[in-house]
C-alpha cells in the first residue's frame, strides 16, 4: 500500500508567525520511510527542513535555497560521509517550512537549532545571556551590574564577556567620575554620606554633595568613557579645570584635576588601548584532541573586556589524516541536481564550519558590532547581508587584520588553545574518577563514559522552607540545564525521611507517567512504563542509613532497581574523604578514603547537590520572611506594604521604625502603625 504524505503542525509555528512567513509543512508519519514519495512533493523554494527518527526525536534542522534540490542531495547520493549516512538511515519523517527568502530561512534555522537542540547539528549551548553595565535613574543615575532582559528605560553598556569585566568598568567609573551605585531606596532616605564618599568613590548626591547639574556633567562624562572617548573626555576636563581656575574655584579645579590623573593612570593601565575608538569582537576557533573551542574576546571603545570560551557540541565528524578538512554536508553550496555530492572536490575545514555556526547563533537577535576579527574565513556571504540588515550598517569581517587588531587575534588564538587545554585535563581528570568509580561499585556498564548520576539533598532551617534538590553528571561534568529544584509540602516540619520519600516520588514517579500519591503498589504500575525510562545509572543520597532505605522503599514501590542507589554518609566533623558508602540492596557500606578517585568525584557531586539545595532553600526562606511579615497584618495590602518597604529599605527598617516614623507613611494610620509595631516588637 503506498504511503501518502500528509500536512502536520510544525514545531516552529510559533518561530514562522513571528518571521512573518508564509508556511507550507510537509511530513511523512510512517515507520518506513519512502523519500520518493517526499521528493515529488517537495518545492523548488527557499525554506528550512527537519528530520525526524522513529521516536520523534529531532536529528537535524537546515536551511536550503532549493528545498527540492537540496533535500535531495541527502537520498539522491550514494557517496555519503559516515556521519551523514548514519543520519539519513535513522531518518523516518521530514518536515519542511517554506520561507519567503533564504535570509527568513537562515532566521528561521537559528532559532529551531537553539529551541530543539538537533543532535546532528553544531550546537553552542549556553543558557547565559551577557552582562551589562546599566545606568537607571532619572536625577541621579545609579550605575549597576545587569544580566536579563533590555528595558528602553534605562542606558545599557555592553554586553560583557563577563561578570568581572562589567565590575570593573564600575570600579573605574567610581574612581573617576564617582558615580552612586546603592539602590533607590537607601539612597532616598540617607542622611549622611556612606563609605563609598569617604573614600573618593561616591560624590555624595544622596546628601546634597553635588548638584544635579555637576552630577549629569559626570555622568556624561561616564557615557563618553564607555563610548570609547577618552581623550575628548580628557580635553573636556582640561577646559573645565582651567575656567575653575580663572574664577578663582579652585577647590573645583582640583576635582577635576583629580579626575584628569585618575583618567590617565587608567589609560596608562590599558595595555589594549587604541589610538583609535574601535567597538570589536575577535572570534578564534582551534580544534585538539578531538575537542573544540570557540574563543569570543571584546573590544569596546578601544578597550580589551576580556574573552569568554565556547565549547560547542559536534557529533561524530570525520577527518582528514591532517586533522584539519571537515568531510560533509555544507549549507552554502548550491549543489545541481545531477552534481555528485562528495565529487565536487569541496572541502570545508572544520574551523570554518564551526565559525560560521557560532556567528550564526550567537548574533542572530542580538548586537553585532561593526567589526569582526576571525581567525577563519566566512564562506556565507547570506549570513554577513542578514547581520548587516539587522543592524541597519555593513558589517566588516577582518580575516587578516594588521598591527594592534593583529594582537587581539593571536590573544584570543591563545586564549581558546589555553581554554581547551584546560578543558582536556580536566576530562581526562573525570575519566579517571568515573573508571574508578566503576570499578569500585561494580556497575555493569558497556561504556562507562556514558555513566549518568542524579544526586538528591534536602535541606531546611529547622523544618522552616523545606526544599529538596536533585542535580546531574553525565558527560564528564555536571549538567546544570537538568538541575531541579522540590518545594516539599505536607510533611512534618524537619522530617528529612518524608522529604526525601516526596522527592524521590515525584521525581521517578513523573518519568514513569503515574500519579505518585495513588501507588501503593508495584503492580499498579504499567510493566513497559518502567522499560521505557532513561534512569541512571546510579543515584546518589546525601544521608544514612535512614534515607537510604526510604530510597530503597520508594524504588520497590515503582518497581525500579535499588541496586543503583548509594547512600553518603558523612564522617566525622563532616571532612571530605571520611565518608561512608551505604547501599540499598544489603551490600556492606564501604569507606573508601581521602586518596580514592571514586570518593573525590562522589563528593563533588554531593557538595554540589548540597549547594544547589541550601541557596534555593536560602531563597525560600527570604521570600516567605520578607512576605509573611508584613502580610499577615490585617489592612496591610500589597500597595501600603510597597510604601513601607521604599521608605524604610526593606524589612529591617520596617521593624526598626517607630509608631511615629511608621504612621509618617501615606496610607498607614496610627492605629495601623500601632499594630505594624506591635507585630515586630
Amino acid at each position: 500500500m503506498k504511503n501518502q504524505l500528509e500536512p502536520s503542525i510544525s514545531e516552529a509555528d510559533a518561530s514562522d508567525d513571528a518571521l512573518g512567513e508564509a508556511s507550507n509543512v510537509v511530513s511523512k508519519n510512517t515507520m518506513r520511510f519512502d523519500a520518493r514519495s517526499l521528493l515529488a512533493e517537495l518545492p523548488h523554494l527557499p525554506g528550512v527542513y527537519r528530520y525526524y527518527d522513529a521516536a520523534g526525536h529531532i536529528l537535524y534542522v537546515g536551511k536550503a535555497r532549493d528545498l527540492k534540490r537540496r533535500v535531495s542531495s541527502y537520498f539522491n547520493k550514494t557517496q555519503l560521509s559516515p556521519r551523514i549516512a548514519l543520519m539519513v538511515n535513522s531518518i523516518t519523517k521530514v518536515e519542511i517550512t517554506v520561507t519567503r527568502s533564504e535570509t527568513e530561512a537562515l532566521l528561521l534555522e537559528n532559532n529551531l537549532i537553539k529551541a530543539l537542540h538537533p543532535k546532528y547539528n553544531i550546537l553552542f549551548r549556553d543558557d547565559k545571556s551577557y552582562p551589562f553595565l546599566k545606568l537607571t535613574g532619572q536625577t541621579y543615575p545609579r550605575m549597576v551590574y545587569y544580566r536579563g532582559t533590555i528595558d528602553r528605560r534605562a542606558e545599557y553598556f555592553g554586553p560583557f564577556p563577563s561578570r568581572w569585566a562589567v565590575r570593573e568598568s564600575i570600579r573605574i567609573l567610581q574612581k573617576v567620575f564617582q558615580l552612586r551605585t546603592c539602590e533607590d531606596s537607601v539612597f532616598t532616605n540617607r542622611t549622611r554620606p556612606c563609605l563609598l564618599h569617604q573614600i573618593h568613590r561616591c560624590s555624595g548626591p544622596c546628601v546634597g554633595l553635588i548638584s544635579e547639574e555637576d552630577y549629569a556633567r559626570d555622568v556624561s562624562n561616564a557615557i563618553a568613557f564607555l563610548s570609547g572617548r577618552q581623550q575628548e573626555i580628557l580635553k573636556k576636563l582640561e577646559i573645565n579645570m582651567l575656567s575653575y581656575s580663572k574664577a578663582l574655584k579652585f577647590e573645583q579645579a582640583m576635582v577635576v584635576r583629580n579626575q584628569m590623573q585618575a583618567l590617565s593612570s587608567i589609560l596608562q593601565q590599558q595595555s589594549m588601548e587604541t589610538v583609535t575608538d574601535v567597538d570589536a569582537d575577535v572570534l578564534a576557533v582551534v580544534c585538539q584532541g578531538g575537542r573544540t573551542c570557540v574563543n569570543l574576546a571584546m573590544v569596546r571603545g578601544g578597550r580589551h573586556l576580556g574573552d569568554k570560551a565556547y565549547f560547542p557540541i559536534v557529533f561524530e565528524y570525520s577527518f582528514d589524516d591532517k586533522h584539519e578538512t571537515f568531510i560533509g554536508l555544507s549549507e552554502n553550496i548550491d549543489l545541481a541536481d545531477d552534481a555528485p555530492l562528495m565529487d565536487t572536490g569541496i572541502g570545508i575545514s572544520l574551523e570554518t564550519r564551526l565559525l560560521e555556526t557560532f556567528v550564526a547563533q550567537h548574533y542572530i537577535d542580538q548586537p553585532v558590532p561593526p567589526i569582526l576579527i576571525v581567525s577563519h574565513a566566512l564562506p556565507d556571504k547570506e549570513l554577513l547581508d542578514v547581520l548587516s540588515q539587522q543592524m541597519g550598517r555593513r558589517i566588516k569581517i577582518l580575516r587578516q587584520p594588521k598591527g594592534k587588531r593583529r594582537v587581539w587575534l593571536d590573544m584570543a588564538r591563545q586564549g581558546a588553545q589555553l581554554a581547551l587545554n584546560r578543558l582536556l585535563n580536566e576530562e581526562s581528570s573525570q575519566q579517571a574518577r568515573i573508571h574508578a568509580l566503576v570499578d569500585v561499585l561494580g556497575l555493569k556498564l558497556d561504556n562507562p563514559d556514558e555513566l549518568r548520576i542524579e544526586c538528591f539533598d534536602v535541606s531546611h532551617t529547622q523544618g522552616e522552607a523545606t526544599l529538596a534538590s536533585c542535580v546531574v553528571f553525565h558527560h564528564h561534568k555536571m549538567q546544570n540545564g537538568e538541575y531541579r529544584r522540590f518545594d516539599i509540602h505536607g510533611i512534618t516540619p524537619g522530617d528529612d525521611y518524608a522529604a526525601m520519600r516526596q522527592v524521590l516520588t515525584r521525581h521517578y514517579g513523573r518519568f514513569l507517567g503515574v500519579v505518585a500519591e495513588k501507588i501503593s503498589t508495584v503492580s499498579q504500575i504499567h510493566s513497559d512504563a518502567v522499560l521505557e525510562v532513561n534512569l541512571p545509572q546510579l543515584v546518589l543520597i546525601d544521608g544514612g542509613a535512614g534515607q537510604v532505605e526510604v530510597a530503597r522503599q520508594v524504588f520497590d514501590m515503582l518497581g525500579l532497581d535499588t541496586g543503583v542507589i548509594v547512600g553518603v554518609a558523612k564522617g566525622e566533623g563532616r571532612k571530605v574523604g571520611l565518608e561512608t558508602l551505604i547501599f540499598a540492596d544489603g551490600r556492606a557500606s564501604l569507606s573508601l578514603g581521602r586518596e580514592s578517585a571514586a570518593l573525590m568525584l562522589i563528593a563533588q557531586i554531593r557538595d554540589e547537590a548540597h549547594r544547589f539545595a541550601i541557596t534555593g532553600m536560602r531563597n525560600k526562606r527570604a521570600k516567605a520572611r520578607r512576605a509573611s511579615g508584613l502580610e499577615g497584618i490585617e489592612g496591610i495590602g500589597a500597595k501600603r506594604r510597597q510604601r513601607l518597604l521604599l521608605r524604610f529599605g526593606g524589612m529591617q527598617g520596617v521593624m526598626a521604625a517607630s509608631m511615629d516614623e511608621l504612621a509618617s507613611v501615606q496610607g498607614i494610620s496610627s492605629t495601623l502603625a500601632e499594630e505594624i509595631y506591635r507585630k515586630f516588637h
